[in-house]
């Protein structure tokens, strides 16, 4: 698999930093992930939890082994250097400073392990005014402007429904990871890289920032509909609602074909873009007339006929019951000892050769301290005072 070999030390929790390390593990990193003893991860406890395990849980910690170890205690701190030494990568979601006091900052991570790759994942970064303050997704969606852009013009801010904020931080965390194994197969240097959630939101600002940037003026909100396009967005039919996105003037002639209303496009209200941008309401009530007298089906086997991006609005229940999503197995049903099969997400990475793939589902609390620690050289011995002392 294309990270087969690759060791990876996860000291994180709740959902950043195991959506970062769950990415590695599926495409075939060992993850030792580290939780405290007796509680663990407190994802184990939220979501719909069946027979004891929360699926929840089980679809960001899959491929992972699970050991318990006291962090903050002076034997555990021992035993998380010496795990150290044997790993590739360390990935946390501590806020900044957290590392430091378990005696794992920069420099002691380098002595243990010169080539050692670390990956920080925080709310608001290493540095600056904000660095110590705790953040959740929700936080980083309203601070980045994020919400500001969603949500009708007339209404107030809003969120994204899943936590947009945590994953986008993940990806870019595992992005980081990879690219910097790559670089120390070239150089045999490790590197610390920093991931924040407010940084990885302003990332998706997208046309809106460089329009900003551009002109100074606050970018509006459209709801459904495009920013710097029109028409485009969520139209009414005769029994619903489809998604048309024609995003240029090409794919705009091709709507009209589509509707059968070749006469808007010597309409001189809508000649260009820029002027169906000005008349965008107008424009929008012209098309939406039209697709409310046909079916949502049959407006997307028109549209789809002249090549227009379109698609209906679907609940979860139609989108994992949808021909293409079962055809990309984007659900995927895991046996897991004790719980039967759990059904969770797929794979949106397709490789070829090396394909993603669950090896083992997710572990149960501290299933393989024993196994991990005395790969590590930990003997019966040790491991038995370390348990004694509840350390594991």
């Amino acid at each position: 698999m294309p990270l087969s070999g690759i060791r990876v030390l996860d000291l994180t929790r709740i959902i950043s930093g195991p959506f970062c390390s769950v990415l590695l593990a599926d495409m075939g990193a060992e993850v030792i992930k580290i939780e405290s003893p007796g509680e663990g991860d407190p994802v184990r406890r939220q979501g719909v939890v069946r027979d004891g395990l929360s699926w929840y849980f089980a679809n960001y910690n899959r491929n992972k082994r699970s050991v318990t170890l006291d962090l903050y205690s002076p034997q555990g701190k021992q035993v998380l250097a010496e795990l150290v030494r044997s790993c590739d990568v360390v990935v946390e979601n501590f806020r900044p400073g957290i590392m430091e006091k378990l005696g794992l900052g920069p420099e002691p991570l380098r002595a243990l392990r010169p080539d050692i790759v670390h990956c920080a994942i925080n709310g608001f970064g290493a540095t600056g005014p904000y660095r110590d303050r705790p953040a959740f997704d929700f936080v980083a969606q309203a601070m980045s402007g994020f919400m500001s852009l969603n949500g009708e013009a007339d209404g107030p801010p809003l969120r994204a429904g899943p936590p947009v904020s945590d994953l986008v931080a993940g990806l870019h965390g595992a992005l980081g990871i990879v690219a910097a194994l790559l670089r120390r197969e070239r150089t045999g240097q490790g590197e610390s890289l920093n991931v924040s959630l407010l940084s990885s939101m302003i990332n998706l600002l997208s046309f809106q920032a460089s329009n900003y940037f551009a002109s100074g003026e606050l970018p509006p909100r459209h709801g459904n509909d495009h920013g710097i396009v029109a028409p485009y967005g969520l139209f009414e039919t005769a029994d619903g609602q489809v998604a048309i996105a024609p995003s240029n003037d090409m794919m705009y002639a091709r709507l009209l074909q589509a509707l059968d209303m070749p006469e808007l496009a010597d309409h001189p209200d809508y000649r260009t873009n820029a002027l169906r941008m000005r008349n965008r309401l107008a424009l929008r009530e012209v098309v939406q007339a039209r697709t409310r007298t046909q079916s949502t089906d049959y407006w997307i086997e028109r549209c789809n006929r002249h090549g227009v991006p379109c698609g209906p609005v679907l609940d979860v229940r139609q989108v994992f019951d949808d021909p293409q999503v079962r055809d990309q197995q984007m659900a995927i049903d895991v046996p897991h000892p004790g719980h039967g099969e759990v059904r969770m997400l797929g794979f949106p990475i397709k490789f070829e050769q090396a394909p993603c793939r669950v090896r083992h589902p997710a572990p149960e609390l501290g299933a393989d301290t024993d196994a991990v620690l005395s790969e590590i050289g930990i003997g019966a011995a040790r491991l038995a005072q370390l348990r004694q002392e509840g350390v594991i």
